[in-house]
């Protein structure tokens, strides 16, 4: 079991990104995954109007901040998530 982060990257105009670009932004993202090793892992991500918010797991919350500095993507925050709730949460 990793660790789970959600990371916020300030991206001016990224919601006007067409689909090549984000190919090639998720091209250079496993790239960089790849040569970091198993330890760290991009589940996915959602893109809005100027921020994207990525969730990872990774053994370390260097490992998130290394892979946004070789692969040039701001990580503007990383938080570490402590739980996760959904609507079944209220049934106890």
């Amino acid at each position: 079991f990793m660790p789970t982060y959600v990371i916020e990257r300030a991206i001016p105009g990224l919601g006007a990104f067409n689909v090549a670009e984000l190919q090639a932004a998720s091209q250079k993202s496993c790239r960089v995954l790849s040569a970091l090793g198993p330890d760290v892992q991009w589940v996915h991500s959602y893109v809005t109007g100027d921020k994207m918010y990525c969730i990872y797991n990774a053994a370390s919350e260097a490992l998130v901040r290394e892979h946004a500095k070789r692969g040039g993507f701001p990580a503007t925050s990383v938080a570490l998530v402590t739980s996760i709730i959904d609507p079944t949460t209220a049934e106890g």
